[in-house]
């Protein structure tokens, strides 16, 4: 067992076999998952868990090279200041999770709590 961080198996094992370019998309709980995308439902009910603990948490165990956010999401991606972010029409943001090699769900119920990250290197 690890003695912090990230505890979820499956969102362990996506994260470790990530390679540079993919997509991990943390969302809200409404966010359509497309077909062929693995979906990895942490949600339980409403808020729970929380968007930003849940994508700190992410950002916590791997490199990210860039993010996508909807442009209609607001100014709230304080917790993404170091990390070079792109914005796009909600809309976009949808069709950009068709390349997602996994679709997170929170619990979140704010409206366009979604971030695609996208995968870096370490060197």
């Amino acid at each position: 067992m690890r003695p912090d961080g990230l505890w979820h198996p499956r969102l362990l094992a996506v994260i470790a076999e990530a390679g540079h370019g993919d997509l991990i998309v943390i969302a809200d709980a409404g966010l359509p998952v497309p077909p062929g995308v693995e979906a990895i439902d942490l949600l339980w009910r409403r808020g729970e868990p929380p968007f930003l603990a849940v994508l700190q948490t992410v950002l916590d165990e791997c490199v990210v090279e860039r993010a996508t956010v909807a442009a209609e999401s607001g100014d709230r991606w304080e917790v993404l200041r170091d990390i070079p972010t792109e914005v796009v029409p909600h809309d976009e943001l949808k069709r950009l999770t068709r390349q997602a090699r996994v679709v997170v769900r929170t619990g979140e119920a704010t409206p366009y709590a979604n971030v695609v990250l996208h995968a870096g290197v370490a060197f």
